[in-house]
């Protein structure tokens, strides 16, 4: 039996990152971009409207930046409401100054803080432990 995909969102405001992202996550067996938003405020619409296990959110972007997005995640009833329990992870991602952007980004609740150039395998493996956060421990 095999479980479904991880649902991903992507929001980046350069359309070359994301789709750069997407050839990477959708060859992947267990992984699947859902959506794809160029700044934060489109990011929160669709988390709003659509089931996403985790968000890989660019820090800065226009309108609404990566960190703000994050607290958004853990706050939004609207969000709560379409993700059910538990809540979208995120992983929060970087051009530049990811010692600047780790402490805010962890303290506004993303699972990881990386570099925009990561290599595929990591980007992958930090949206999977985000996702493994995401499950409800059986009691």
């Amino acid at each position: 039996m095999t479980s479904a995909p991880i649902r991903v969102l992507l929001a980046d405001a350069d359309p070359l990152q994301r789709e750069g992202w997407r050839l990477v996550l959708d060859a992947q067996p267990d992984l699947e971009v859902v959506a794809e938003v160029p700044d934060g405020v489109q990011a929160l619409a669709v988390l709003r409207r659509t089931a996403v296990d985790v968000a890989v959110v660019d820090v800065r972007m226009p309108r609404l930046g990566g960190v703000q997005v994050t607290e958004a995640v853990a706050t939004d009833a609207r969000i709560r409401l379409m993700q059910h329990s538990p809540v979208t992870r995120v992983v929060l991602v970087t051009a530049t100054d990811l010692d600047r952007y780790a402490g805010p980004g962890r303290a506004a609740g993303a699972d990881a803080v990386l570099y925009k150039d990561a290599d595929p395998a990591e980007l992958s493996a930090a949206i999977r432990d985000a996702a493994a956060f995401r499950t409800i421990p059986a009691s």
